[in-house]
């Protein structure tokens, strides 16, 4: 394996491990601020999960890109598409998956009238299509254009066709009434007191340009090399955009929710410093260890792993048994990951939060010991 691939394979396992951790804590009522997503604008370390993994995708399109040209047009509109069309459709499983559920005492059946169509899996497959139908017909120079049209049409379409006096605002976001009337309120996400796509069908938009940023970085670094150069070009525009994005949060805030194209500016800036510093480490450096072992073997199989943390509690969640009975006498009933937070995690600490984040590191051992055995019989999940 070409020794700048090792980076990116360790980049990506970071950004899956973080991404575990952050969506598997003992309690969502009781995590650390670091660990939670901004309540509005601004960003958070976990604010920067999805966005670092888009751009891990783009890094790893630009790898393939010279193959798909060389192949030809069928070849290259076959793969991509089979490709989105499949991660969109594992997405829409998880969503549905395990297709029973508990009501009372009963398990019934999850209809399709209430099921959430979009989520992280559905934007990553739209993003990775038409970023690479722009990094495959356009040049560089052309998808980096493009790339800043679509941040300004956005921004200009979220000002003008907002409402007011917040067009910014969970309220006053003009991309809500669109996918109410595309998706239906029904199969939208419910959990922010309103009927709002936190993954819509609009926000996705400037979601494409986080996987181009992605794209034109690793291009960048394949062209160029391992070299001293390419390391401080990368670190100089990973500060600039980060710039540019604080000068633009003040006009067009920050905000993953409407993922607006200040978000996008800032997070691929600090996609590209943290890359950066992945490559200094393990390619300059040679720091190669453990600590990125760990992580190399979650880069190694990164969707199937998120699709298992994602798909395994839910399986688990319907073996239940009673474990207390309530004030009235009725049995309260919990099932394997709860009875593990509730009865080994949160005793070991008077801080709810602590106890909390032991659970959530003991997820990520967990699933990391799978993609470690699978890594071990070279064993790769991908589509």
């Amino acid at each position: 394996m070409n020794e700048r691939y090792y980076s990116l394979d360790v980049f990506r396992g970071a950004t899956v491990a973080l991404m575990i951790l952050v969506n598997n804590p003992g309690s969502w009522a009781n995590i650390y601020s670091p660990l939670a997503h901004a309540k509005w604008h601004g960003a958070t370390p976990t604010d920067l999960v999805f966005p670092f993994f888009l751009f891990a995708v783009g890094n790893a399109m630009a790898f393939v890109m010279p193959r798909f040209k060389e192949r030809g047009n069928q070849y290259f509109l076959l793969k991509v598409c089979k490709r989105a069309l499949l991660i969109f459709a594992i997405g829409l499983f998880l969503n549905w998956s395990p297709f029973v559920k508990w009501d009372g005492e009963n398990l019934v059946a999850k209809t399709w009238e209430n099921i959430r169509i979009l989520g992280v899996l559905q934007r990553i497959a739209i993003a990775y299509l038409f970023a690479s139908f722009l990094c495959y017909f356009l040049s560089a120079k052309w998808v980096l254009i493009s790339s800043i049209i679509i941040l300004l049409i956005y921004w200009g379409l979220s000002w003008m066709f907002g409402i007011p006096p917040d067009p910014y605002s969970l309220t006053g976001f003009f991309g809500n009434n669109i996918d109410i009337a595309i998706l239906g309120e029904k199969h939208m996400y419910k959990g922010e007191g309103i009927i709002f796509e936190p993954e819509g069908l609009v926000s996705t938009l400037p979601a494409i340009v986080q996987v181009v940023g992605g794209y034109l970085a690793g291009k960048y670094i394949k062209e160029t090399g391992k070299t001293f150069n390419m390391l401080s070009h990368l670190l100089l525009v990973g500060v600039l955009l980060a710039v540019i994005a604080y000068g633009w949060h003040f006009f067009f805030p920050i905000n993953k929710k409407i993922w607006t194209s200040s978000y996008v500016v800032f997070t691929t800036g600090l996609a590209m410093l943290t890359l950066a510093g992945f490559i200094y480490l393990l390619e300059f450096k040679n720091a190669r260890g453990a600590w990125s072992k760990f992580f190399d073997v979650f880069g190694k199989n990164p969707l199937f792993i998120f699709v298992l943390s994602g798909f395994l509690p839910r399986v688990l969640a319907l073996i239940r048994w009673v474990d207390k009975t309530d004030e009235e006498g009725k049995p309260v009933y919990i099932s394997a990951l709860p009875w593990f937070y509730q009865h080994i995690c949160k005793p070991l600490f008077v801080s709810l939060k602590a106890g909390s984040l032991l659970y959530a590191l003991c997820m990520i051992v967990f699933y990391w010991l799978i993609v470690f055995l699978l890594d071990k019989k070279r064993i790769y999940i991908k589509v």
